[in-house]
């Protein structure tokens, strides 16, 4: 049985389905490629660490990756509510249409579609709670870090100022 979260996760309607990668669904890789995907990390990233990195030094102290919260942000401010995501430009689809697989599409453009639906989803749960969500691409953390840390640092300042309330 599995655990139950803090907080309720109401079913999605309309999931867009995902092929499992398989062979028996007709989608093959080789030994190369499976390695490298084994390699590609879903916390810690450069991308986000870089973020982590620059937040502290600003003295902005935060959480990481909250298993009790939906969607498991990156970064919880928790005094503020900000939940803060740092997408990868391939995974969540930046430019996905422009930049589409080259192989196995069967899998990955539903794959792409499923993970932009659930972020929309998460949005959405994250600020029915009362958080406001932050999300960065990975690019532009790793081109433009001290506009992404300024754009966390004016939140919290209006927040600090009484525009935002701030939590207990």
């Amino acid at each position: 049985m599995k655990k139950q979260r803090k907080y309720d996760l109401p079913i999605e309607e309309n999931a867009i389905k995902v092929p499992r990668f398989e062979e028996s669904a007709g989608f093959y890789t080789t030994k190369q490629r499976s390695k490298t995907m084994a390699k590609i990390k879903g916390a810690n990233s450069k991308p986000e660490l870089l973020l982590r990195k620059a937040l502290w030094k600003e003295n902005i102290r935060f959480r990481i990756h909250r298993k009790d919260l939906l969607g498991r942000p990156d970064l919880v401010i928790e005094k503020y509510q900000l939940a803060i995501f740092i997408d990868g430009d391939f995974w969540h689809g930046y430019e996905w249409q422009k930049r589409k697989p080259k192989t196995n599409q069967a899998f990955w453009i539903p794959k792409i579609e499923r993970n932009m639906q659930r972020d929309q989803f998460v949005n959405h749960g994250l600020q029915a709670m009362g958080y406001v969500v932050m999300r960065f691409w990975e690019h532009e953390i790793k081109q433009n870090l001290m506009v992404c840390v300024n754009q966390i640092k004016l939140y919290i300042e209006a927040a600090k100022k009484g525009r935002i309330p701030e939590r207990d």
